[in-house]
């Protein structure tokens, strides 16, 4: 190895770096390497995303993992609470189905529900604040005149009338409806990142280069606005399994023999007082779900913030 390898001049200088002469390094971090470690420190964040992981996994392997059929039925256990005998580990409910295996499939169904709904209306709302934000003018004007029609219609009466008339029964439809609900709040925010990044200086090198604005919008501006976007995009996975088990609650939701968790929730409300765990189980999978996506939120928002970082600096 070169012996001057440390007292390396600075290039177009001529001069020897101070920190070379002292035989120190410098560490340039990636932004990847300092989300990374700063998440890993978030201890709700990992320890949501493990409940998350496992979860999810149980439920997507629901064959293999449940010990019945969701809509297979034990006669001479019906009603029964939960025990470690016959692997009834939720109870059953009057009919004698295994309600463990019940709500694994109504987990299976919630969760795929969710991450549809956050898909296409992380999308949506990305390409409508985005264009938006960029263009201005009278195309923002229109954009967010109509983000804002449907942000003054009634949520919950507008969903129910739409899954009673189009998406009634289905997962899939259920998600569509939801989604072309939900992607309102992250059209704002995306539109407010990008009136913002549209004037910083590395936009007007790339559009005096001669690149189009197809270009600029998602190869420069969009990633320097993934942040918010992320964030929001876990929000509204949890925001989604609560509105689609109210819906299956109410009935207007996914209808039977799809168990979804609010649909199992509405089937032991007759029966609540007596058999309490027919709305204990399925209930606390929905609590401890929803609570693990907004940890993990809180978890990628102190992670991906910038201001953050700089006042955990100053500390």
């Amino acid at each position: 190895m070169d012996e001057d390898a440390g007292q390396r001049p600075i290039r177009g200088t001529g001069h020897e770096h101070p920190l070379y002469r002292e035989g120190l390094t410098v560490e340039v971090r990636s932004r990847w390497s300092v989300f990374r470690r700063k998440f890993i420190r978030h201890r709700l964040a990992m320890a949501a995303l493990l409940t998350l992981v496992v979860v999810g996994v149980a439920s997507q392997f629901a064959e293999a993992i449940a010990p019945y059929g969701f809509a297979e039925i034990d006669l001479p256990n019906r009603s029964t609470g939960p025990t470690l005998e016959d692997q009834h580990y939720f109870g059953t409910d009057k009919l004698g189905r295994d309600y463990f295996s019940r709500v694994l499939y109504g987990t299976r169904t919630s969760m795929r529900v969710a991450l549809v709904v956050a898909l296409l209306a992380t999308l949506i709302g990305t390409v409508v604040g985005a264009v938006s934000g960029y263009y201005r003018g009278w195309v923002d004007n229109v954009l967010m005149r109509f983000t804002d029609l449907v942000l003054t219609l009634p949520g919950l009466a507008v969903l129910l009338i739409a899954a009673a008339f189009f998406g009634q029964g289905s997962p899939y439809r259920v998600a569509v409806i939801l989604s072309l609900i939900f992607w309102t709040s992250l059209a704002r925010i995306v539109r407010g990142s990008f009136l913002s990044l549209r004037e910083k200086e590395f936009v007007e090198a790339a559009r005096a280069s001669g690149a189009s604005d197809a270009r600029i919008i998602f190869r420069h501006i969009l990633p320097n606005a993934l942040s918010p976007i992320i964030v929001n995009a876990t929000l509204i996975v949890a925001t989604a399994i609560l509105v689609e088990a109210t819906l299956s609650f109410l009935g207007f939701g996914i209808q039977p023999p799809t168990p979804a968790l609010g649909q199992l929730i509405a089937d032991g409300q007759g029966s609540m007082l007596t058999d309490w765990w027919l709305i204990l189980m399925p209930g606390l999978t929905l609590v401890v779900i929803c609570l693990a996506v907004n940890f993990l939120g809180d978890g990628l928002r102190d992670a991906l913030d910038p201001q953050q970082r700089r006042r955990s600096g100053r500390r």
